[in-house]
């Protein structure tokens, strides 16, 4: 017998229908973990090179979901909880596996310590990046820099080691691939200013469009025929370039306390002493 107590506004409410539009970008989200699930089951099976293509088609997904969501105007709340579970499973928790059972399972419990810290590295960057997302106190240009290394580009560069394994390089002690697992955890939990890759107002001058897009499509095409040398390629210039935008960073940071000390310095005020000319003899 119906609830005599639901008005008919209630029962709408309840049953009220949702733009297509707002699902697509959590569906395409829901590919990604579909995606991660399995690159942790690939790398069961030993078929390392299938488990790390899962995780870079993954890392696709996630760069997709959220340039289409606000392509289609379908950003929603929900779709921001469902990407950062997503970036847990596929950024944290597969890489770590894929590398344990690639070459740290040689350490015991070292090793899977080392996953495992990947892992919690990878959960602490995605809750730090959501809880200060919507910081008022950040200053205008902090929009272009990442607070340590995103978890997508984490992942792709934890993997080095099994890229050049895949090339024939030999195999590094596992010692060694630990420590390098450390240290890139640590850039990911880290305060380091990284580029985002997300400059504000960024345009691109109408004659280089045709050359850019060009260029997408031959990186696009690299990556499709030679996806170790390209990932290893990727992966060592993204180590490259973080000292740069830590320095960038810091000159950003300089400019805006000059600018701030410009502005609070009264119309017409003298310079402070140590910035007076010496009164010739």
């Amino acid at each position: 017998m119906p609830d005599q107590s639901q008005t008919p506004d209630t029962r709408r409410r309840r049953f009220r229908t949702i733009p297509i539009r707002m699902l697509v970008p959590n569906l395409i989200t829901l590919l990604a973990i579909c995606a991660g699930l399995t690159a942790i089951r690939l790398s069961t099976e030993g078929r390392m090179e299938l488990a790390v293509a899962a995780i870079v088609f993954a890392a696709v997904l996630d760069g997709v979901d959220g340039r289409i969501a606000r392509m289609i105007k379908g950003q929603s709340k929900f779709g921001a909880e469902l990407d950062s579970l997503a970036d847990f499973v596929n950024f944290g928790v597969a890489p770590g596996l894929i590398l344990y059972f690639w070459q740290l399972h040689d350490l015991s419990n070292v090793g899977w310590i080392a996953s495992m810290v990947f892992a919690i590295a990878g959960s602490l960057r995605l809750a730090r990046f959501n809880a200060t997302m919507d910081d008022p106190d950040k200053p205008a240009f902090a929009a272009n820099f990442f607070t340590g290394m995103p978890a997508p580009l984490g992942a792709i560069t934890v993997m080095l080691p099994v890229y050049l394994s895949f090339l024939d390089v030999p195999k590094p002690p596992a010692v060694v691939t630990t420590a390098y697992v450390l240290v890139i955890a640590f850039l990911m939990v880290s305060r380091l200013p990284v580029f985002s890759g997300k400059a504000v107002n960024m345009r691109v001058p109408r004659e280089l469009v045709l050359l850019i897009s060009a260029s997408v499509v031959l990186f696009v095409a690299l990556l499709i025929g030679y996806p170790w040398h390209m990932l290893s390629l990727i992966s060592v210039f993204y180590l490259a370039t973080l000292p740069f935008g830590w320095k960038s960073y810091r000159q950003h940071e300089r400019a805006l306390a000059a600018q701030t000390a410009a502005s609070e310095q009264p119309v017409g005020a003298s310079p402070p002493p140590e910035d007076r000319p010496t009164p010739l003899p």
